[in-house]
């Protein structure tokens, strides 16, 4: 076969296979296969060293001919499908800009932290500072300087979750207050909020987790009058006007009388509901004047000053002000739930 006829045949066979080109892949492995490297023409090129030199030039000029004339149906080809390509990509991915959005799903505070802050708040609007404090404590602040001696029923393994003999995780936020009363000269305020352990079963109003928020102030002529003004403060902030106070002798060993505090149901205000069970009011924190032995331990004269302290069930009070009947709630991470609370 000739050199005319062989390039007219590569000629035909590249017209028939460019008609069926549909990507620019296909158009790629057609331009490699006639010019690449061990492309057709590219072998009728190495193949003229075979050809006398009288017949070189002609075939040359051909050649090249032929190739200039493919390479340009190879471009315009390619032109077509890639301005094809375009106009499908710009179908397939067509924005309707009329479609609701699909916005990102946006978190929210927990209700424990949302109950938190508002005492926070309400408590430093009162002068009190916010004191942290470790979760891994030692039995010298968690339990000595809290007036609980050794033989002392809190110290029992089936209550107190115990590191060694002399490292506990704390089983209240009482411990800052004895921090605060060994490092700072009295006048004192201040609150102790975070997260304390004990050893009771997951239930319905059970955690070995939970939170607690401590109250202490300490100054001269402190008395049980200005507990009770401060826990009226923090009820009304909490719950709305009217809601109030009662004090029942009760006992604790870092106070001195100590009192169980009731507060009016937020919920019937006093009237009587199934939340408080008829009596109009609900037990809610714990508080007392600061035991004398408490204040000595830590080195203030307790002829001199006197004072006050509180604790308060974070999980307890987020309950009722958002009536959740299951502590376990609180801390399941469940959406559905959490999201209900959401500002």
């Amino acid at each position: 076969m000739g050199m005319k006829e062989r390039i007219g045949e590569i000629h035909e066979a590249m017209v028939k296979e460019l008609l069926g080109a549909t990507s620019t892949q296909n158009l790629e492995d057609i331009r490699v296969r006639l010019l690449g490297k061990k492309g057709e023409l590219t072998a009728l090129l190495r193949g003229m060293g075979q050809l006398s030199p009288d017949e070189r030039p002609k075939a040359g000029q051909m050649i090249n001919e032929a190739r200039a004339k493919l390479t340009e149906m190879l471009e315009k080809k390619a032109e077509e499908i890639k301005a094809r390509e375009q106009a499908e990509a710009l179908e397939r991915e067509t924005i309707d800009v009329t479609q609701p959005a699909q916005l990102p799903s946006l978190g929210g505070a927990h209700p424990i932290n949302m109950v938190m802050d508002e005492l926070i708040e309400c408590f430093t609007g009162m002068g009190f500072e916010v004191l942290e404090g470790p979760e891994v404590e030692l039995d010298h602040y968690n339990f000595e300087l809290m007036n609980i001696p050794k033989n002392h029923p809190a110290r029992d393994a089936q209550d107190t979750f115990y590191v060694d003999d002399n490292i506990v995780l704390r089983t209240h936020t009482s411990p800052m207050q004895a921090r605060a009363m060994l490092t700072r000269k009295p006048p004192i305020r201040v609150i102790c909020p975070g997260r304390v352990y004990r050893a009771d079963e997951v239930d319905a109003t059970h955690s070995p987790v939970f939170h607690q928020m401590e109250g202490l102030v300490i100054d001269k002529d402190v008395n049980m009058a200005d507990l009770r003004g401060t826990l009226n403060a923090f009820a009304e902030k909490l719950y709305g006007k009217g809601i109030t106070t009662r004090f029942r002798p009760s006992f604790f060993p870092f106070t001195e009388p100590s009192t169980e505090v009731d507060l009016t149901c937020s919920s019937c205000h006093g009237k009587g509901c199934r939340i408080c069970k008829g009596t109009g009011w609900i037990e809610v924190l714990g508080g007392g004047m600061v035991n004398p032995k408490v204040l000595e331990m830590c080195g203030i004269d307790s002829s001199v000053y006197s004072g006050f302290a509180f604790g308060i069930g974070l999980e307890r009070i987020t309950m009722l002000r958002y009536g959740i009947s299951d502590m376990r709630l609180l801390y399941e991470g469940d959406v559905r739930f959490l999201s209900q609370f959401r500002k």
